[in-house]
């Protein structure tokens, strides 16, 4: 991981309820991907979920895992100004290979119109 990449997280649920209501939710087949554009210029916040349908404690913690990896990867090839993004991660996020889950959150960055350097 990157050390001088900052990442700010979301954590009330207060926020995540938010961008569920107000925002715009993509689909993919490893993750789904909801965001809410804030309109400042205010650092971009992350927020992470699975829910306890896709398994266990720790299938729902290595799924964070993997999608906190694509995030910090992306690091400095998105531009998250102003945006809150949450990723929910589903059972394929579990089992498949992590480059398709890239490519899958790639995909679904590019449906929402952001800019990255991918």
């Amino acid at each position: 991981m990157q050390s001088d990449f900052k990442l700010l997280h979301l954590k009330k649920r207060v926020h995540f309820l938010k961008v569920a209501a107000q925002g715009q939710k993509i689909p993919t087949s490893s993750l789904v991907l909801q965001f809410l554009n804030r309109h400042d210029n205010q650092p971009g916040r992350v927020g992470f979920t699975v829910t306890k349908k896709v398994g266990n404690a720790v299938v729902r913690n290595r799924i964070k895992r993997r999608l906190r990896a694509v995030i910090y990867q992306a690091g400095k090839e998105i531009c998250l100004c102003g945006v809150d993004l949450v990723l929910i991660g589903r059972n394929k996020t579990f089992s498949k290979p992590y480059p398709h889950i890239v490519h899958d959150f790639y995909q679904a960055l590019k449906k929402a119109g952001m800019k990255f350097d991918a």
